[in-house]
C-alpha cells in the first residue's frame, strides 16, 4: 500500500525552506507550539498562505479596527466575501474593492483580468447578481519605458473580463506617477444586487455535511499567488510569472448563472469563494467562522493537470472555482444545475467536529492542522511608526502668477492626469445590462436598479500626492471626495469599501504613513456615518526599497431614490447662472498649479474641514432632490478652472467666470486653488438657491453665466472650447498611438 505522506511531503522541512516561505523564526516558534512537531510539506505551505500579509494582514489588523464598521444601513461589514447594505424595498446593495497590484505588473492582462473575475466572485458568493464594475489604476511615469505596455495590458484585461461576463464597467481612475514607476496599482470593485433577506454567508455547520467543489479544474497557476502579493518586488521579479493566475471570463459567467440558481433554492448552507490561497483559505475560513473541522479528500479535486500533489491543489489559485456546504441529501440536485452549466461538481470532504482541517489522499491522512490557533495565533505586529513630518503652508502670494489663466487651464486639461480617459472607458462596455443612467466621466456613475426607478451611485477617490504630504488629511480628504462625488450626483451615500496601498510596512515611515491614513480615514467615516463595510489592504508594493505614494482608494456607494433626479456634471443650457458652493481661499500647497508652474510637489494639502462638509454637501443634496440643480460638479484636482472646463466640455457648451468683487484671494489662486467642500452648479434658479444659502449659512455665490463657444476665467482672455477639447480628447489616444 502506497505511503501517500511519505511521497506527498518527502521534501524535508528545514529552517532554510521555511524562510524561503516567509516565516520568520519567531512565527516558525508559534507554528511549532500549535503542531507540537515540524509540520509537514503540506501543512508549511497552508501555515505560508495563511500567515501572510495578503491573507492574515498581520501589519495592518491592529489599526484596521479603528475604522468604523457598522450603522444602521449595514447589513454585514468586514470579515465576509463583501460588504452589504440595505438601500430600501427589500433590496441590498453588495460591494467590494480588491487589489491586484504585483500579478498586474509582472503579466499586466491576466493580473488585471483575473483582479475582475475574483472581484465579481467575492460579490455573487454573497447572492448578488453584478450589476457595475470600477477601478482606480495607478501607473508610472509616462516616459517610463514599461508604461505604455503596462497601460495597454491592464485595460485590455480589465474589459476582457468584464465584458465577456456582460457586467457594465461604469468608471474609476486612472493616474501616472514616476513612484509607481515599478510598481503599478489595479484596484478593481463590484457592486451586486441582492434581496435583502438571502443573503449568503461563509460560516460552516452542520456535523457530516458534504464540501463540495464547483467550478474549474484546478490546475498550477497561481500557486503562492498570495505570498508573492506579501512581498516586495526586486530585479529577479519577471521569474515569478508562473504564479500569476489564469481566468476565463465565459466559465466565470457560467458559474455566476450556476450559483444564482442554486442559491434560488434552499440547498447551501455555506458559501466561499476560492481566491487568495484557493482552497486552503477558503476551506480554514468556513471551518474557523463555523467553528467546526472540514475533511478533504484531496484526490476527488477536479484536476486540469498530471500528477499534481495535496500541496500544489491546496496552495493553487486557479480561478472560477467555489467551494460550498450543502444540506444532506442535495447533492444530486445541485450536481444537475451545475452539470447542465457544464462546470465541474465534486464532493470533496465533510464538515467534522474535530476543529481540524484534515486533508486526505485516497483514504489515507496527508495533513491535519487545528483551525483555531491557525487563525487565532496568526501574527499580529504593532510595527514602529513614524508621524509624518507636517509640510508649511504655502501662501497663494508666494505662487508665481501666470499670464494667461487660460493659456494654462489647457495645459493643465492636456496634461497626463487630468485629460481625457475616453481612450480607456471606449474599451469597456458601460451600456451593457441598459441600466447605466451616468456613464464614466462624471462625478460619479449611477446605475438604474432594475424594473424600479431607483438607482445605485458608485464612486471611486484618492489624491495620494495628499496622502504622501500629510496622510491623515489625505486619508480624510478621500473619503469626503468620494462623499462629494456621490452627493454632486443627488446620492445619498451610504457606505464605503477601501483599497490600502502601501509600501513596506517595516519601515516605520511607510507605516506611519498607513496609521496616519486610517485615522483620517475613521474620523470622515465617522462624521458622515458613512461605514467602512470592506475592503483590502496590500502592502509591500515598492521595488528595491523604493515604494509607491500611499494610495488609500475609496470606493463609495448611495442611492438615489429616482433616478431622474440624477444630475450629471455636463452644462445643458444658455443663459444659465453658476453658483459657487463652498468657501475660497486660494489652497495652493501641493495643487495641480504648483506641480504644472513651478514643477513643484510639496506643501501642506489642503485642510478637510468635515463640518464644512458635511453641511455643504446636505445643502446641495437637498438643492438637487428639489428639481434645483441643472448641471453639479465637486471641485478636486486643479479647482474652480478645471471643474469648469469638465461641465463645458462635457456639455459643449461655453461659460465665463467671474471672480466676485468681495473676495481677495490673487487670480490664479481664486481660480485653481483647490480648497475643499466646494461645488459648482448650474441652474434656472439662482435667487432662490441664494435665499436657501443664506438662510442656512452656507458660502455660495454667482461667480458666472452658461452660454457661447469659449470658456473665459476673470477678466483675462478667454480660450474656445473647440481648442481646449482638442487638448483635453487628445493626449491619451496620442499616447498610447505610438507603437508598444
Amino acid at each position: 500500500m502506497t505511503d501517500y505522506n511519505a511521497k506527498f511531503n518527502a521534501i524535508e522541512v528545514t529552517d532554510e525552506l521555511i524562510a524561503e516561505h516567509g516565516i520568520t523564526k519567531e512565527e516558525h516558534g508559534i507554528m511549532l507550539d500549535i503542531m507540537g512537531r515540524t509540520p509537514n510539506y503540506t501543512e508549511l505551505g497552508i501555515f505560508s498562505v495563511m500567515w501572510s500579509e495578503h491573507c492574515s494582514y498581520k501589519s495592518s489588523r491592529f489599526w484596521l479596527k479603528q475604522l468604523p464598521t457598522e450603522g444602521e444601513q449595514v447589513i454585514q461589514g468586514p470579515g465576509e466575501n463583501a460588504g452589504v447594505v440595505d438601500i430600501g424595498d427589500g433590496q441590498a446593495a453588495v460591494f467590494k474593492i480588491e487589489s491586484h497590484n504585483h500579478p498586474s505588473f509582472i503579466e499586466p492582462y491576466q493580473g488585471a483580468a483575473t483582479g475582475v473575475g475574483g472581484i465579481m466572485r467575492d460579490v455573487f458568493t454573497m447572492g448578488a447578481r453584478p450589476i457595475a464594475n470600477m477601478n482606480a489604476l495607478r501607473f508610472g511615469s509616462p516616459e517610463h519605458p514599461k508604461t505604455r505596455h503596462l497601460l495597454s495590458g491592464v485595460v485590455s484585461g480589465i474589459g476582457g473580463y468584464g465584458n465577456c461576463m456582460g457586467v457594465p464597467t461604469v468608471g474609476g481612475e486612472t493616474n501616472f506617477h514616476k513612484a509607481y514607476d515599478t510598481n503599478i496599482l489595479v484596484n478593481a470593485m463590484t457592486v451586486g444586487l441582492a434581496d435583502s433577506d438571502k443573503i449568503f454567508y461563509s460560516k460552516a455547520s452542520g456535523i457530516g455535511n458534504p464540501v463540495v467543489y464547483v467550478g474549474s479544474k484546478t490546475g498550477r497557476d497561481g500557486i503562492h499567488g498570495a505570498t508573492m502579493a506579501s512581498a516586495e518586488f526586486d530585479d529577479d521579479s519577471d521569474a515569478k510569472r508562473p504564479t500569476v493566475q489564469v481566468g476565463d471570463p465565459f466559465t466565470e459567467k457560467l458559474l455566476l448563472e450556476a450559483c444564482l440558481e442554486l442559491m434560488s433554492t434552499d440547498a447551501i448552507v455555506s458559501i466561499q469563494d476560492m481566491g487568495a490561497a484557493g482552497l486552503t483559505s477558503s476551506s480554514v475560513e468556513m471551518a474557523d467562522k463555523g467553528e467546526v473541522g472540514i475533511e478533504l479528500h484531496l484526490d476527488q479535486v477536479p484536476m486540469r493537470e498530471e500528477g499534481m500533489t495535496p500541496y500544489e491543489l491546496m496552495l493553487s489559485e486557479s480561478q472560477e472555482r467555489m467551494l460550498m456546504v450543502l444540506k444532506p441529501g442535495r447533492e444530486d440536485e445541485a450536481r444537475a444545475i451545475f452539470e447542465k452549466w457544464e462546470l465541474d461538481f465534486a464532493v470533496v470532504g465533510k464538515v467534522t467536529d474535530t476543529r481540524e482541517l484534515t486533508m486526505m489522499w485516497e483514504g489515507q491522512q496527508v495533513g491535519s492542522i487545528p483551525v483555531p490557533p491557525l487563525v487565532d495565533a496568526s501574527p499580529m505586529y504593532e510595527r514602529p511608526w513614524e508621524e509624518t513630518p507636517q509640510q508649511d503652508i504655502i501662501a497663494a502670494s508666494d505662487v508665481k502668477a501666470v499670464d494667461s489663466l487660460t493659456e494654462l487651464l489647457k495645459t493643465i486639461m492636456g496634461s497626463p492626469n487630468m485629460a481625457s480617459r475616453r481612450w480607456i472607458w471606449e474599451q469597456y462596455d458601460h451600456l451593457v445590462m441598459g441600466n447605466t443612467i451616468q456613464a464614466p466621466g462624471c462625478d460619479a456613475a449611477v446605475v438604474r436598479l432594475p424594473e424600479t426607478k431607483k438607482g445605485i451611485a458608485i464612486s471611486v477617490d484618492c489624491t495620494p500626492r495628499y496622502c504622501l504630504a500629510d496622510p491623515k488629511q489625505g486619508g480624510k480628504q478621500a473619503v469626503a471626495e468620494s462623499w462629494r462625488n456621490l452627493t454632486a450626483s443627488g446620492a445619498k451615500p451610504l457606505a464605503i469599501t477601501n483599497n490600502m496601498n502601501f509600501g513596506n510596512p517595516e519601515r516605520p515611515r511607510i507605516m506611519g504613513q498607513f496609521v496616519g491614513a486610517v485615522k483620517g480615514m475613521s474620523e470622515a467615516a465617522i462624521k458622515f456615518n458613512y461605514p467602512v463595510v470592506s475592503g483590502n489592504v496590500s502592502l509591500y508594493n515598492e521595488t528595491n526599497g523604493i515604494g509607491i505614494l500611499p494610495t488609500p482608494v475609496i470606493g463609495g456607494v448611495g442611492v438615489i431614490d429616482d433616478v431622474s433626479k440624477a444630475v450629471s456634471i455636463d452644462l445643458k443650457a444658455e443663459g444659465e447662472d453658476l453658483i459657487l458652493i463652498g468657501e475660497t481661499k486660494g489652497w495652493l500647497g501641493n495643487s495641480v498649479y504648483l506641480d504644472t508652474v513651478e514643477g513643484r510637489e510639496e506643501g501642506a494639502p489642503p485642510p478637510v474641514y468635515l463640518d464644512q462638509e458635511l453641511a455643504n454637501g446636505d445643502f446641495l443634496r437637498g438643492l438637487i432632490d428639489d428639481g434645483l440643480v441643472t448641471a453639479s460638479h465637486d471641485l478636486s484636482d486643479g479647482g474652480l478652472a478645471c471643474a469648469a472646463a469638465d461641465m463645458a466640455i462635457s456639455g459643449k457648451m461655453g461659460a465665463k467666470l467671474v471672480q466676485p468683487a468681495s473676495s481677495d484671494v490673487p487670480a490664479h489662486a481664486y481660480f485653481f486653488g483647490e480648497d475643499q467642500a466646494r461645488y459648482l452648479i448650474s441652474t434656472k434658479n439662482a435667487a432662490v438657491i441664494i435665499e436657501k444659502a443664506q438662510e442656512s449659512g452656507i458660502p455660495a455665490e454667482i461667480i458666472g453665466k452658461t452660454g457661447g463657444s469659449d470658456l473665459k476665467l476673470g477678466e483675462g482672455d478667454a480660450i474656445s472650447l473647440a481648442e481646449l477639447r482638442e487638448a483635453f480628447e487628445g493626449w491619451m489616444p496620442e499616447y498610447m498611438a505610438v507603437e508598444l
